[in-house]
């Protein structure tokens, strides 16, 4: 349990470094830093593949099956609704729609023999922080995009990348439980692979133009970004939330999925260089005290 509990926490610190890199190049849209981290990931993978041919299986064409809808699920499809949801929408609901995924994650994946009332300390230390993190960073703005005529197709399309990754999150865990005999870096690999697959489509469908982007200032940053971000927030970061999968329950790691909340709000704080808000750091106090109620419901 305790190889989960830390596999999943190191995920989460990988994770959180996907919300600062976009603050640290100009002119690049998240569509284009997502594409070319993902597109990173596949091409990690696929280098990976190649090298160790001789002692790694190959995917049956049932798993790679398996992995490609997981990526559209958890990466590409996921991502894409997200950007969809905040162009009809605004950032402020869709991110308080999405806010909501560690609590769906924890509910839908409560072990048989686990009681509610184990659970619920957890449940409502998550709920408070996230309560207290919604009313910091949703104070206003995006009030004219909401009054549009496609704000409620916005809803939907949050809804939906709320749904997409919920069940991937529960999903990808049940697949690896089945299938005890992919270990975690291959399913990490044929994941990326396919998700590779889909950055391309995901950045002709909402990317820029290929001219543009060649002739924007930080184009080289850019580059060295979307590879720290492939290998590291996506590559090194899915092996670590597959062994996380494998050791631990889904509600467990729903609970989980909130240390990427925490390390995104220290890697910010870093990067702005101040110090919370009140309310910031009793948000964290709540997600970290989340964090030991759960762990310690499913001992």
């Amino acid at each position: 349990m305790l190889t989960g509990v830390l596999a999943g926490l190191a995920a989460g610190a990988l994770w959180g470094l996907v919300f600062v890199a976009p603050r640290m190049v100009g002119g690049f849209s998240p569509v284009d830093l997502s594409s070319g981290r993902f597109a990173a990931y596949g091409l990690v993978s696929a280098a990976v593949m190649l090298l160790g041919l001789r002692t790694r299986r190959l995917p049956t064409a049932r798993q790679m099956g398996a992995a490609l809808g997981m990526s559209v699920l958890g990466f590409t499809g996921y991502y894409l609704l997200l950007v969809l949801a905040i162009r009809d929408a605004g950032s402020e609901v869709p991110s308080l729609i999405i806010g909501t995924i560690p609590i769906w994650v924890m509910l839908l994946g409560k072990p048989a023999g686990l009681r509610w009332s184990a659970l619920l300390p957890g449940l409502l230390l998550t709920l408070g922080g996230l309560g207290l993190m919604m009313g910091t960073q949703h104070g206003g703005g995006g009030g004219d995009v909401a009054a549009g005529a496609h704000y409620w197709r916005g809803i939907a399309l949050a809804v939906g990348a709320l749904v997409c990754w919920t069940a991937f999150a529960i999903l990808n865990a049940a697949w690896l439980k089945r299938h005890a005999e992919v270990n975690a870096t291959d399913w990490a690999n044929w994941l990326g692979v396919a998700t590779g697959l889909g950055a391309l489509v995901l950045w002709a469908f909402a990317g820029s133009n290929a001219h543009e982007m060649a002739g924007r200032e930080g184009l080289g940053l850019f580059a060295l970004l979307c590879a720290a971000t492939g290998i590291g927030s996506a590559w090194l970061a899915t092996i670590l939330w597959n062994i996380a999968s494998q050791r631990l329950s889904a509600s467990l790691c729903g609970q989980l999925i909130v240390s990427e909340t925490l390390f995104a709000l220290a890697y910010s704080f870093a990067w702005d260089g101040h110090w919370p808000t009140w309310a910031q750091a009793a948000a964290c106090v709540l997600f970290t005290l989340g964090i030991l109620a759960s762990i310690k419901a499913h001992r």
